[in-house]
């Protein structure tokens, strides 16, 4: 499929600026540049964050209510239980609230929706276990933000509730005692985009400011915070960036028994975004999708090493059984792709015996093979519920309203969708929608690779690309730079691990970069030895024998326009 490249055109004279200020070369400012971090201080802050950026949290709406009412809990030894979600982002939120009450004399009770059974967020059936528990204070962590009606019924019986969330709110909010959700639109807090344990960090940040306890009794939660974070996909920009800047260098020495013993299984060298995005986070998260929403927890509340490492087998079984049960959905779904019209604008199946906990990774990676929009429904006897993914260009969400009539009930945003409908309903739901996206011209929307700068490799050194490593971690907002080399010519090509990657060593001028391409190995065919290519990719440090070499990792690859 062809790609548009864009290359960002900033000021020279305004990086060279950057460089000299803040004495780093030329190639990391003109990427800061383009990340519009521009000031010293800006600059500063992004390359070497400290715990002084953290802002108030005093500044979030009602924390100085949750904040009293927490410490009144504390002192007269309340019965509180927190409510939480069952992915990553829930779990370390259950994990570092429970903890530091626990510290602070409070041992409180849990509560995680099962997803399989009960879905996400608040429920009746579990409020009604509170009450009868005698809880007299809920907190919810990672969610609350939509329950409206299960609040009230919680008020019904007596329970105080405080809400932590960052979900977007609906018109109303809930009728709790606090509501702390930076998204609210009278939030006076200068950044709205934390993960919910994020907003759980801030909480214990502001018990701990109230009670004039020392600032490590809420820094040492950082390594679990920044777990959450990274692997709820959020922007790692502002106040997320400081929290999983700091959060790496302190899992590295971790002193949460579970995290450690998780972290050394995962098998990665380096501890960072990567690590945690695809080593950590699926294996949390395969607990929830696979109903286990309990272990993960259990693995990150453990003193016992010997506890901690029968738990991370159990983790990482679930991962391997998310994984397999995913394959094959994924490959059941092409199947049915190949069967059907695979011109048709969008990606709608349905079918018995596939899992609603992993259908949601199953429709991004469908999404992302053939750059369509896709809903994969799972049907149980005479229901089905699903997941959608979208591209760029095609919003989901308003998709859905304008084909509501044969849907039971929707939720999401522009990108990604959960989706409940009747089986009996499902191929009128499947022809409107069809002819929605028909009409959309989603024929007409092309991926966008956006390129940071152009380059030479004569620019390139192992200097400056270790110095490119200050722009980590990397995640949403802050995506790895990606440039642009012309003219460069073909000295060897041949695939890896049969056919399915690319190896090229290139030269331009007297200058020879070796090149790998994942999942690229279909390329070998197109290109000849001798031949004038451009690629786009991210420039790396490829030890091999004890010897450092520069290698491009390729994203695309085109004959040369200067050939």
């Amino acid at each position: 499929m062809n790609k548009k490249w864009e290359v960002c055109e900033k000021n020279e004279e305004q990086a060279n600026k950057i460089a000299d200020e803040n004495n780093i070369n030329i190639l990391l400012a003109s990427v800061l540049l383009q990340r519009d971090i521009t000031t010293k201080q800006e600059v500063q802050i992004f390359l070497n964050p400290t715990r002084n950026d953290f802002h108030d949290p005093f500044l979030m709406p009602d924390m100085q209510k949750a904040v009293k009412r927490i410490v009144k809990a504390i002192e007269s030894k309340e019965k509180v239980i927190i409510y939480g979600d069952y992915d990553a982002d829930g779990i370390t939120s259950i994990t570092v609230l429970k903890k530091f009450l626990a510290q602070r004399g409070l041992n409180v009770g849990t509560y995680i929706p099962n997803r399989l059974d009960e879905g996400y967020g608040l429920n009746k059936n579990a409020i009604d276990y509170i009450y009868k528990e005698k809880y007299s204070l809920m907190i919810t962590v990672d969610c609350g933000i939509s329950g409206i009606e299960e609040i009230n019924y919680a008020n019904s019986l007596g329970i105080d509730v405080i809400v932590t969330d960052h979900h977007e709110p609906a018109e109303q909010i809930p009728n709790c005692l606090a509501v702390i959700d930076a998204k609210r639109k009278d939030n006076k807090y200068p950044f709205n985009q934390l993960a919910g344990v994020g907003v759980v960090f801030k909480l214990i940040q502001a018990i701990s400011r109230y009670l004039m306890l020392d600032d490590k009794e809420y820094l040492k939660y950082l390594d679990i915070v920044c777990v959450g974070t990274i692997s709820d996909i959020v922007p790692l920009v502002d106040e997320n960036r400081v929290i999983a800047k700091l959060g790496l260098k302190l899992i590295e020495v971790t002193k949460n028994v579970g995290l450690k013993t998780l972290v050394n299984s995962i098998g990665y060298k380096q501890i960072d975004s990567t690590a945690i995005s695809f080593g950590v986070a699926p294996r949390i998260n395969a607990c929830g999708r696979m109903g286990q929403e309990q272990e993960a927890l259990k693995l990150f509340l453990t003193e016992n090493f010997e506890e901690a490492k029968q738990i991370t087998e159990k983790l990482n079984e679930y991962n391997l059984e998310r994984q397999t049960t995913e394959k094959r959905i994924f490959n059941e779904a092409v199947e049915e792709i190949q069967k059907e019209d695979e011109n048709k604008d969008c990606i709608i199946l349905g079918k018995e015996g596939w899992h609603h906990g992993v259908i949601g990774i199953v429709s991004s990676k469908i999404t992302e093979m053939y750059f369509k929009p896709s809903i994969l429904i799972c049907f149980e006897e005479d229901e089905g519920k699903g997941s959608g993914r979208s591209i760029p260009g095609f919003d989901l969400h308003k998709a859905l309203m304008n084909c509501s009539t044969y849907i039971e009930k929707f939720g999401g945003h522009s990108m990604a969708i959960g989706i409940s409908i009747k089986r009996k309903d499902f191929q009128k739901f499947k022809e409107e929608f069809e002819n929605y996206a028909r009409n959309s011209n989603i024929n007409s929307i092309v991926p966008v690779i956006k390129i940071d700068k152009k380059i030479d490799l004569k620019q390139i050194s192992l200097q400056i690309i270790k110095d490119l490593a200050l722009l980590e971690p990397y995640g949403e907002g802050n995506k790895m730079p990606l440039f642009l080399i012309s003219n460069l010519k073909i000295q060897s090509i041949r695939s890896l691990s049969e056919g399915k990657h690319l190896k090229l060593k290139l030269t331009q001028d007297k200058y020879i970069i070796d090149a790998i391409g994942f999942n690229m190995g279909n390329c070998v065919q197109n290109y000849l030895i001798g031949d004038k290519i451009d690629v786009v990719g991210s420039l790396e440090i490829n030890n091999f024998n004890g010897e450092e070499q520069i290698q491009i990792n390729l994203k695309d690859i085109r004959k040369s326009l200067a050939d």
